[in-house]
């Protein structure tokens, strides 16, 4: 938003204004929003062009991600205009008044209602009230949304996540579905830790594939045939050297207490449950034989403390192994605005760039994605560490907007006993 030296009261909308503007009153200028999201790319280009900045790909994909924050909606969905449901308006008022008010976008609403939806009858009036779920819908972007909807729900269910789990894992199984032109596609349905684990591992062997000389296949299709060659074969002799031996690297963080006891704790009137990077909450028995297993697993028990400085200075550039755990630990994410890849899939980037000056510390590391690390870099935005924000950073947009993101968890403090109360 701009100001006119002339009428300093008079705020001059920028492109990104006119695009929510018209989001507020979707329901009736569908057509004129469209219209503005692209006069918005088309600023965004030329301004990129008149400041020397070519790379059109790299800000088409920085518009995509202020329009996503801006919304608070995902990137792909800022290109999606889905109407909401006929059962939304019927069944759940509440979500209809606070999308004709702009509270949550038409995202948010289908997520939550789709939520509510699968969960026992009686469960839905205690969860749609303004002060709970419609409440996260209305203060959080959409991924971040989802998964505390995720928790919410679980911690009200009657039955426990383990007694559901155990139902549900007796339904695992595999099956084949026919495709167009000689092609079928093999659905597992099985643990979602396993089947991430599974995904992980296959793009860790494809990524090392993909940039071997004379290479021409793309990550998706190195991904399938090495799935293929694991299972028809079991071996990886057909794939090159160094692309062997990967194994899935998951990291599980759980409550001290529930490995203690044995169940879900409750801790500040919500129960504690143990995640998995880039998953969510899992059974507290499913996490102990996790944490008990092989080395392939980080385990991280956690206690109700914040902070910790951890660095290396300007000794080395590239972060030592636990440093780089313990980044990707605190964020699970990428930790620009609405995206949901997980750490362990990201780039450790130096928040103030090593030639700058900035140091190989937790307070100048954070975990991004390989298109968000572009933005980062050449797409006009500048990024910052919050001060004692404990990881969260502040985007701040070509536009000039800013966009504060969160690590999903904040890194024990240890401190000596005599300086106050005793963290254990």
């Amino acid at each position: 938003m701009f100001f006119d030296p002339d009428y300093p009261d008079m705020p001059i909308p920028d492109a990104v204004d006119l695009v929510v503007e018209v989001a507020d009153m979707m329901s009736i200028f569908a057509a004129q929003r469209l219209e503005r999201i692209d006069g918005m790319r088309r600023e965004a280009l030329e301004d990129a062009d008149r400041h020397g900045r070519a790379l059109t790909e790299v800000i088409e994909r920085g518009v995509r991600l202020e329009l996503a924050a801006a919304l608070r909606i995902t990137e792909y969905a800022a290109g999606e205009l889905i109407s909401l449901a006929e059962g939304v308006v019927r069944r759940y008022p509440a979500v209809l008044a606070s999308l004709e008010q702009a509270r949550v976008t038409e995202r948010h609403a289908q997520i939550l209602v789709a939520a509510i939806d699968a969960v026992e009858p009686e469960l839905r009036a205690t969860l749609l009230p303004r002060a709970r779920a419609l409440a996260l819908a209305e203060a959080q972007p959409v991924g971040t949304f989802r998964r505390a909807l995720r928790v919410l729900i679980e911690n009200a269910r009657a039955v426990t996540m383990s007694e559901r789990h155990e139902t549900a894992l007796a339904g695992r199984r595999v099956v084949v579905e026919a495709a167009e032109d000689g092609m079928a596609w093999l659905h597992l349905y099985a643990p979602m830790v396993e089947i991430h684990a599974i995904h992980g591992r296959a793009t860790a062997i494809a990524k090392t594939i993909t940039v071997c000389e004379g290479e021409t296949r793309t990550l998706d299709q190195v991904r399938a045939d090495v799935v293929c060659d694991l299972l028809i074969d079991a071996v990886s002799d057909a794939h090159p050297p160094e692309a062997r031996g990967i194994r899935a690297t998951v990291a599980v963080t759980v409550p001290a207490l529930a490995l203690l006891t044995g169940d879900e704790v409750d801790l500040a009137g919500g129960a504690a449950w143990a995640v998995v990077e880039g998953i969510g909450p899992i059974p507290s028995d499913r996490a102990r034989e996790l944490c008990g297993g092989a080395d392939d697993w980080m385990r991280v028990l956690t206690h109700p403390e914040t902070g910790m400085v951890v660095s290396v200075g300007r000794d080395r550039y590239r972060p030592p192994a636990a440093l780089r755990r313990l980044v990707r630990w605190r964020a699970d994410r990428c930790m620009a605005p609405g995206c949901g890849i997980p750490a362990s899939r990201c780039e450790i980037d130096h928040t103030i760039a090593w030639e700058h000056g900035g140091s190989t510390a937790l307070g100048n590391l954070t975990p991004l994605c390989k298109g968000h690390h572009t933005v980062k870099h050449h797409g006009g935005w500048r990024v910052q560490h919050m001060p004692d924000g404990g990881g969260a950073l502040e985007w701040t947009s070509p536009a000039g907007r800013r966009y504060v993101v969160e690590p999903e968890r904040r890194v024990p403090v240890f401190r000596p006993s005599g300086v106050g109360v005793a963290p254990f």
